[in-house]
């Protein structure tokens, strides 16, 4: 029989406590996510498993949903202290492995987009410093086992089996054990990822994410395990309701450019997030972006450039056909 117990660990850096699960059967231990690489989340990481009655030491395989620090910072240290391999989607890897050449494309593409949003000079200032400030909370790299969707693995006297869910980021992946499911960042019971500025490599972000919820929703798994705050037991109906919060928001959006367009992502975000500060500087603009190409795409939108990329109300009546019905 396999146990599941959940660490709640520290995180002043991103969006609040993070989860960290341990999963042990069949004399094994596997972890799914960690948190991020701070002394006082580590400290708490390692009480915690002590807690439960394991050693970092012991585990014997940590599994990954994405790239981003609150769930594998900390992934290199239980390498180093246990041998662990350490498993994530190809499409996140390359950062999780802390590949330069990697990390330099990306923020050479969140440079761009940032000029493509049109976000000021203090913000984007305020958000580079950030960004620069929190570097060290990705930890010490480890050495990654990279895998695809549809894999299946065998540990802690299971069967986990990778289900992709990108959108939040290019290689988010949940991980299915029996009727239940590890969603990390995919589904969570009280606020929705962001998507657009959490990972601008994502083509089409927000399409890629509403495929997601629609695959999810579609599983049927009887109970979810987020990377934030507590299990979700109905993880289908919390995928559609995930779906329907962002057909309001794509109504919104429209609401905001037929009332002020034309617009671009920074000035939407400023009129439907209000102001920002930290890394929500990147969300914001981010979360409207992925709005905007999505409804683009659609005939909803269309844009212009006129310093920044600027975008106006086509065919409202074409928003709904953008979004699917579950």
């Amino acid at each position: 029989m396999t146990t599941v117990d959940r660490l709640s660990l520290g995180n002043e850096e991103f969006e609040g406590n993070n989860s960290s699960y341990v999963l042990r059967g069949e004399g094994e231990t596997v972890l799914i996510d960690t948190g991020v690489s701070t002394p006082e989340t580590r400290d708490g990481f390692v009480s915690g498993l002590e807690g439960v009655g394991v050693s970092v030491s012991e585990v014997d395989a940590v599994f990954l949903t994405h790239w981003h620090a609150d769930h594998s910072g900390l992934a290199g240290f239980v390498q180093e202290e246990s041998g662990a391999p350490v498993y994530v989607h190809e499409d996140d890897a390359a950062l999780v492995a802390g590949d330069d050449a990697a990390w330099k494309a990306m923020d050479d593409r969140q440079r761009r987009l940032l000029d493509d949003w049109g976000v000021p000079d203090g913000p984007r200032d305020e958000l580079l410093g950030f960004i620069e400030s929190t570097s060290d909370v990705y930890g010490k790299p480890p050495e990654v086992k990279e895998f695809g969707d549809g894999a299946v693995f065998e540990g802690a006297g299971t069967e986990l089996e990778a289900v992709a869910a990108p959108g939040h980021t290019a290689g988010l992946t949940c991980y299915g054990v029996a009727n239940e499911v590890f969603t990390g960042d995919a589904l969570l019971p009280v606020y929705t990822p962001n998507v657009g500025g959490a990972d601008v490599r994502v083509e089409k972000p927000l399409a890629s994410y509403l495929d997601s919820l629609v695959r999810l929703a579609g599983r049927g798994f009887g109970r979810a395990y987020p990377g934030h705050r507590n299990p979700i037991e109905e993880p289908s109906r919390r995928a559609v309701e995930i779906l329907e919060h962002h057909r309001d928001r794509a109504r919104r959006v429209v609401d905001v450019l037929r009332k002020d367009g034309p617009l671009d992502a920074w000035e939407v975000g400023a009129r439907l997030f209000g102001d920002l500060s930290g890394i929500h500087i990147l969300h914001g603009p981010g979360e409207s972006y992925a709005h905007l190409e999505h409804m683009e795409r659609a005939g909803t939108v269309s844009s212009f450039r006129d310093g920044t990329v600027r975008y106006e109300v086509d065919d409202p009546e074409a928003l709904d056909d953008a979004f699917p019905s579950l």
